[in-house]
């Protein structure tokens, strides 16, 4: 999302963060765990020690974090270390950090035809879920005689305290208690644990455990411990659920979400402003009238309520879903019919459906688990309801939006940032990115390990400073084979300036599941064709930073020295009836595909540009697809998707 210009923020405010990253990977705790078993081990002694099943302890724990450190950093919603233990009241006493950006301010809708930019309502701390909830690291310490130091920053301290507060929550309810017990009467407590204020996100946490449980897991976590949990089919007793005293929501007739998951209405207002305004989105009758061919990932850059206090703003701007960090909770704000303004591009707009999630960009301490399942749960559910492609040409981050005219691509966002984790979302959606092909196939997608792979970003917390180390699905792209080569340009970025290690300068940048077209290969170094330049990154066969692919890529017919691409797909002016102004193509002359060099298509889209610029639809063309002859080939030119006209092009088999 990234409301526009100066802005403040709480849990991001980093500046104290880099001393909370020194934590769990440093202390003496973590250091002593140097043997494949030792975290393992730190479970099942925890599981003794509190009288919780060690096999409910580990499936709690992976849908918390995944069983990761983290590298010592609070997730979005306050929680430390393996068991997600929060401390707000800690977090929120940071210093706040003020962070100022010169780029010009995205207008969300993205038509040039009508300018909504909007100041952010100021945002609330907190995330909306139960108080208590974002203070677990207090009962916890209560539990254990742990100090908060330690629960926050020892990884087993950590783990000892997640078991306490297991075992308190299966007390209360006066529930089986014991390491011996049936893990099929812990629901209640696993339910608790997910913070949730109503009982469909209670359960929809606990089902996920009781899921993992059934399935087992087993990975090495991002500090290098292996873990394993052994499947076991469990028939959980949801009764005791009945026991936590949550509200139960209401789920109105037409919500547009799956069954299982738990979600609300919020509706984002339609609504008539002072001097002829309207906002917050438009009306629409998708996808009869026009296909939706994305589904764009945001992150929210602030604190569940405030945003949902901004998608209730009719003069502020729409999203079609907001997710809850702490217990994966959705609310749906704007029907798949309706166009919400989210993207900054209004062609991507009025053919796609933004989620937002909350976190932050620049802060790679991080996306919660819950929410990742929730989200991809989700997106497959509206993806397969309205035949929108599980890859990543159709399921896109605001940071891949291209601008819609020159003076628009500087201004454009860059959510959710080189710390989400796509490798792991695709996975979820259940179309895990994969190689197909040789190292003659022409082409590449991009696949790090995310764990391993933390390029050193700067900025997150004050300009020129390291970020903390963190895990990145980020690939940098250099001048020449060489690690100590230049950046890439990006001219709408950094002008004839090399692009920088600045955690929002995507200008030499590629992400996972990007595919590339193959322009040169030197040793363990690829080249990529990107924005007009051949891109280098190390790619060895030990510890590949992307695998081999094939498919189609575009290069410019025979005779055109250069073609221009474009940020939006509109028709022609013939195509335009009267009464309805032409919206104008707009190259993106910053820059040049030139002749001999490819491009990966990732569709080819009808020329369409859907008219809406009244509140009751009075003006002439209004609420009505423009179509044209043109024809378009989405391709991946840089970090942005962009469009070539068809005529322009011919698309090849891709071969080296």
């Amino acid at each position: 999302m990234q409301p526009p210009q100066r802005r403040f923020r709480l849990l991001a405010s980093l500046s104290a963060l880099t001393f909370v990253a020194s934590g769990l990977a440093a202390t003496p705790g973590a250091a002593a765990e140097t043997t494949a078993s030792s975290r393992q081990q730190a479970y099942t002694d925890a599981a003794a020690e509190f009288g919780v099943p060690a096999d409910i302890l580990l499936a709690v724990s992976y849908l918390e974090s995944r069983w990761d450190v983290n590298g010592g950093l609070p997730s979005t919603s306050a929680g430390f270390g393996p068991m997600h233990l929060t401390d707000a009241a800690y977090v929120t006493s940071l210093p706040r950090e003020e962070e100022a950006t010169d780029a010009p301010a995205e207008d969300s809708r993205g038509d040039d035809s009508r300018t909504t930019v909007k100041a952010p309502i100021e945002q609330p701390a907190g995330t909306g879920a139960d108080p208590a909830a974002l203070q677990t690291l207090d009962a916890a310490a209560t539990a254990t005689g742990l100090s908060k130091e330690e629960l926050r920053t020892d990884v087993t301290a950590n783990i000892r305290g997640g078991a306490a507060l297991l075992s308190a929550y299966q007390q209360e309810l006066t529930a089986p208690t014991g390491a011996n017990s049936d893990v099929a009467e812990w629901y209640g407590a696993v339910a608790r644990y997910s913070g949730a204020t109503d009982d469909a996100a209670a359960a929809a946490f606990a089902d996920e455990v009781y899921a993992t449980l059934a399935e087992g897991a087993a990975r090495t976590t991002d500090d290098g411990q292996a873990l394993a949990l052994t499947a076991r089919a469990t028939t959980p007793n949801r009764q005791w659920l009945n026991g936590l005293g949550l509200r139960h929501l209401q789920r109105p007739d037409g919500l547009e979400c799956p069954v299982n998951l738990d979600c609300e209405w919020i509706p984002a207002p339609y609504q008539v402003l002072p001097g002829d305004d309207y906002g917050n989105h438009d009306l629409g009758n998708r996808p009869a009238q026009q296909k939706i061919e994305y589904i764009v990932i945001h992150d929210t850059e602030g604190y569940y309520p405030g945003v949902i206090n901004m998608v209730q703003d009719p003069t502020y701007v729409s999203w079609n879903y907001t997710l809850r960090s702490v217990d994966g909770h959705i609310a749906q704000h704007v029907k798949a019919k309706d166009v919400a303004w989210h993207a900054g591009n209004w062609y991507v707009n009025s053919k796609s459906i933004g989620l937002e999630h909350e976190g932050f960009a620049a802060n790679g301490a991080w996306y919660t688990e819950a929410m990742y399942r929730t989200s991809s749960k989700l997106v497959r559910y509206l993806a397969l309801r309205l035949g929108i492609p599980l890859d990543r040409q159709h399921i896109i981050g605001h940071d891949n939006v291209p601008g819609i005219t020159p003076a628009n691509v500087g201004g454009m966002h860059w959510d959710p940032g080189p710390y989400w984790d796509w490798a792991r979302y695709m996975e979820l959606l259940k179309a895990p990115i994969r190689g197909i092909g040789t190292a003659h196939g022409g082409m590449v997608t991009i696949k790090p390990d995310y764990a391993t792979n933390q390029p050193a970003f700067t900025g997150c917390v004050k300009k020129g400073v390291l970020c903390a180390a963190h895990g990145s699905g980020s690939v940098v792209l250099r001048t020449a084979p060489d690690a100590n080569a230049p950046l890439l340009t990006d001219f709408y970025l950094n002008g004839t300036k090399p692009a920088t290690m600045h955690i929002s300068d995507h200008g030499a940048r590629v992400e996972t599941g990007q595919q590339y077209a193959i322009a040169d290969r030197q040793g363990d170094w690829v080249a990529i064709w990107y924005l007009g330049q051949k891109g280098w990154f190390y790619n060895p066969p030990s510890n590949p930073a992307a695998v081999w692919s094939t498919g189609f890529v575009i290069t410019p017919k025979a005779g055109k020295a250069t073609i221009p691409v474009y940020g939006r797909a509109y028709p022609e002016a013939a195509a335009y009836p009267a009464g309805v102004p032409v919206q104008a193509i707009a190259p993106l002359t910053g820059y040049t595909l030139a002749a001999g060099q490819k491009y990966v298509v990732g569709n080819i889209l009808p020329s369409e540009y859907y008219r809406a610029v009244t509140f009751d639809g009075s003006s002439p063309g209004d609420w009505t697809v423009v179509r044209g002859e043109t024809k378009y080939v989405q391709i991946q030119f840089g970090h942005r998707i962009m469009f070539v006209n068809l005529a322009d092009v011919d698309i090849r088999p891709a071969v080296v």
